[in-house]
């Protein structure tokens, strides 16, 4: 599996990285999804329904339910630090992918990871 700053390292060759103030709504529960996310620097909140259930940092990536045809966001994104973020359409992750097949690996395994940390959440409460 690929190391955090490996992550980073392919992030990085995205164009344009976004940057985000603390506190910065990345996006909202219901909001259209056309981006996936990669943090370059800086921690971000998930939450659902309001409730924090997860802080992620650098190397980590959310919001890669658009690449499998999700077209609206299940949970909220907000910048916990001030941050900043790669972002990859479904053609650049494609690209990402090609270039670095473990990239697709990583993806999975943390879109899977955070799945089942929110089930057992879910289970738990």
């Amino acid at each position: 599996m690929l190391e955090p700053a490996n992550t980073v390292s392919i992030l990085q060759k995205q164009s344009d990285p976004k940057t985000f103030s603390a506190d910065q709504v990345i996006f909202k529960e219901d909001d259209s999804a056309n981006y996936m996310y990669g943090i370059l620097d800086g921690e971000v909140n998930i939450s659902v329904n309001g409730k924090i259930v997860e802080t992620i940092a650098k190397g980590e990536v959310f919001g890669t339910g658009t690449l499998i045809g999700v077209s609206d966001r299940t949970y909220s994104a907000i910048a916990k630090t001030d941050c900043t973020l790669a972002f990859l359409d479904q053609q650049r992750f494609l690209f990402a992918v090609q270039e670095t097949p473990m990239f697709a690996l990583n993806v999975m395994k943390s879109y899977s990871e955070r799945l089942d940390r929110l089930t057992h959440s879910i289970m738990s409460a």
